[in-house]
């Protein structure tokens, strides 16, 4: 007996211990799985035949043909485990998607590649070798020749996936792949010198032993699966239950002085005493709506869906409404209110102004709260670059300060820090929480500077964009504070009776005339019988929305009443939505006084008339003077171009502003085209976005409605990178602002 046959004989026992290691453990059958135990089965009958085919060297002379079989089965071994290990390095190479793409089709090919190089092997002749009395016998022929050059072809096919993907080769599974190029290349040139030393099994042996290590085991991904979802499954129960229990706190520590103090109203003696009892009930409304805002803010955030909504806005007035609030929160208490706003601040920037207001809000809100007496500073500055505009915010004050070690808990949700020193102060640890989301949404940071006992400074960096819009300046107009409404009909739909009483409460001071329905449906029926100045409709009602109830209403072409939306959908952005739907109005519950007497004078009070009146007059002496030109200054041919002369008039005042306006507005628009022309050529999408908007503004506040949604749409597109759009529809945008040039041109000769 040869002394090769001891390596397989070694081998034999990695295979045995390899085959009770993976079947008899249980795992989950996957395509690597299945491939990996192929390569075991095949590795241990590839151990025995080749033990067989010792057997088959010694009765060769008297049995040819049957040695002959065995050893050709021998090769037939060798070439199936190089096959299946092919296909295992092709599958760990690529994507799971492409191998259940290309099955079927690999499947066929595969198949039969493999069962011809069979019929090859078995066909084509071998011969045994045998010298030194018996001591070397190896085999050659046309069958052996052929194994090596198919075994040379599937290394080929290894080599080339490998070099693919490179990238994976970082990756322990490609392991197994270098030691069968390396050894096997070892092997094949020591059986050059000495053919009767068998090593081709016994390295196959070891490959398939080395991938036992670096294949996926299933039962171990499975369990840390399981570990992960169940500490997953643990920590949102645990976050569940603290939110539960902090807001049950929260919630009702308003909820019952609410109760309270209006128990007190029903049982009060006198009205004086009621009308203590209901300011303390106003007092704990408001703290229970910021706690519910809160909540809606956090949550939006942590979900992921709040977005940042940008637009044009006026710096001076947003700081100036700043102002004004923190003042009259301060109230009586002996606070120097101290404000700086650098003067290089632009007039103009671009970003989410109201998300900014409320980070701003929370600092100083809570300056005001934790300062006795002393004072609060406002200090905001700016740093611009290129096209951003970098606002640095500082609230500082002289109240009670922080301990060093509670610096850390403040921006924590529901963590109110030093609680045993300020219990009476009102709070549910949510602001600064909302605050840092907010900063970091805009791509700021904020820091925090505190001495325990002297006071605090908050610093706040947030981005704006420069922004090349020029802002209509908002005239401080008188209104009448004793707007009387007698005359008007107002309708008020609602699907819950409480928010009717409580709208009519409110608007009884006006002294209109209040009808009140409860549906949608209901809400159709009186309209078709009744005339009404104004529509206060919810939007969320059963059956059907207030979206809906308005295009119903909107399907009749003589439909002209002004419909506002009443909605406790108050999430930043929502305005925007409903305007776009065609509310003439946006109204958030619990409904603000002043917001609602905005409403009601603009679309009610005297001054709409007053307006009407004077543009007639002028439209009238305009006309008389008009000698040239029968369509200068005529807003009646404006009208039938189909320009919103009317809703162009109630915005800006009269004529006279209305032409001016006009004026500007030719003056600038073609600079405004090479630049649009220019950022869509360079792909300029952002500075594309803040141009066309501004396009927008101002084409809608001259009533050019057409021009107006058609710069939307551009703006929406190119907010979105939508270069491809922006280009097939900038002829179309430049069509229409040419058709109102022309009509513009006529109006002003």
């Amino acid at each position: 007996m040869g002394s090769g046959i001891y390596f397989p004989l070694s081998a034999i026992l990695f295979s045995i211990l390899i085959l009770l290691l993976f079947f008899l453990k249980g795992h989950i059958k996957t395509a690597e799985t299945k491939i990996y135990g192929l390569l075991i089965i095949t590795n241990f009958i590839g151990l025995l035949v080749e033990l067989a085919c010792t057997f088959a060297a010694i009765i060769y002379e008297q049995y040819p043909i049957f040695s002959q079989f065995i050893l050709k089965l021998y090769l037939v071994c060798l070439i199936t485990w190089a096959f299946i290990f092919t296909i295992y390095i092709y599958y760990i190479s690529h994507d799971r998607e492409y191998m259940i793409k290309i099955k079927k089709k690999g499947t066929i090919l595969s198949s039969i590649f493999y069962y011809i190089t069979i019929l090859g092997i078995f066909i084509l002749p071998i011969n045994l070798v045998v010298e030194n009395n018996f001591e070397t016998r190896y085999t050659q022929g046309l069958s052996v020749y052929f194994t090596y050059f198919i075994s040379f072809i599937l290394t080929l096919i290894m080599l080339y996936c490998m070099l693919k993907n490179y990238k994976k080769l970082k990756t322990k599974k490609f392991l197994p792949l270098f030691a069968f190029l390396f050894l096997g290349s070892l092997s094949m040139i020591f059986q050059m010198f000495n053919p009767s030393i068998l090593l081709i099994t016994y390295i196959e042996t070891f490959i398939t032993s080395l991938m036992y290590h670096t294949i996926e085991n299933p039962d171990v991904k499975m369990i840390d699966s399981l570990n992960l979802a169940k500490d997953t499954a643990e920590k949102a129960n645990r976050a569940k239950s603290d939110f539960l229990s902090s807001m049950s706190h929260e919630i009702r520590t308003p909820l019952n002085a609410i109760v309270g103090f209006s128990e007190c109203i029903a049982n009060a003696d006198s009205l004086e005493e009621a009308k203590d009892n209901a300011n303390d009930v106003i007092t704990a409304s408001n703290t229970l709506l910021e706690i519910v805002n809160g909540i809606l803010d956090i949550s939006k955030i942590e979900a992921g869906k709040l977005e940042l909504v940008n637009t044009d806005y006026d710096t001076n007035k947003l700081f100036n409404d700043i102002v004004k609030l923190i003042k009259a929160r301060i109230g009586e208490k002996p606070l120097d209110f101290k404000v700086s706003i650098a003067e290089d601040i632009p007039k103009v920037l671009y970003g989410d102004h109201i998300n900014v207001k409320k980070i701003m809000i929370n600092l100083l809100t809570n300056a005001v709260k934790y300062t006795d007496q002393g004072w609060i500073s406002l200090n905001v500055k700016c740093v611009k670059t290129n096209e951003i505009c970098r606002l640095i915010v500082s609230v500082k004050d002289t109240g009670r300060g922080i301990k060093k070690e509670d610096i850390n808990k403040l921006f924590t949700k529901f963590q109110r820090v030093d609680e045993d020193r300020n219990t009476t102060i009102e709070g549910t640890g949510l602001g600064l929480a909302i605050t840092k989301q907010l900063v970091q949404m805009m791509n700021g940071n904020i820091v925090v500077n505190s001495v325990y006992g002297e006071g605090s400074e908050f610093t706040v960096a947030i981005d704006q964009r420069l922004s090349l819009a020029k802002l209509e300046q908002e005239k401080e107009e008188s209104v009448n504070t004793d707007l009387d409404l007698t005359g008007k009909k107002i309708l008020i739909v609602d699907d819950n009776k409480l928010n009717i009483k409580v709208a009519e409460k409110i608007l009884a001071k006006y002294n209109p005339t209040i009808d009140s329905c409860e549906s949608g449906f209901e809400c159709l029926e009186k309209v078709k019988v009744n005339n009404y100045d104004l529509i206060l409709l919810d939007d969320m009602m059963p059956k059907m929305r207030g979206g809906e109830v308005l295009v119903k209403l909107k399907e009749n072409p003589n439909f002209n009443t002004p419909v506002i939306v009443l909605t406790a959908n108050a999430i930043n952005g929502m305005e925007e939505q409903y305007l776009s739907k065609g509310f003439n109005g946006y109204l958030a519950k619990p409904i603000e006084k002043d917001k609602l007497f905005y409403i009601l004078n603009k679309y009610l009070g005297n001054s709409k008339n007053n307006i009407s009146n004077n543009s007639e007059n002028v439209f009238k002496e305009t006309i008389t003077n008009n000698n040239v030109n029968v369509n200068k200054g005529n807003i009646n041919y404006l009208k039938e171009k189909g320009v919103n002369i009317d809703s162009a008039l109630e915005l800006l005042g009269d004529v006279s502003t209305y032409n001016e306006i006009l004026r500007e507005y030719v003056n600038g628009v073609n600079e405004k085209v090479t630049n649009l022309t220019n950022f869509k050529n360079n792909n300029d999408m952002e500075n594309y976005a803040i141009l066309v908007h501004s396009l927008k503004s101002e084409s809608r506040y001259l009533g050019f409605d057409k021009l107006a949604d058609i710069c939307l749409q551009h703006e929406l597109k190119s907010k979105e990178n939508d270069a491809t759009y922006v280009n097939n529809n900038f002829n179309i945008l430049l069509t229409e602002l040419n058709n109102i040039l022309e009509i513009v041109k006529q109006y002003l000769n």
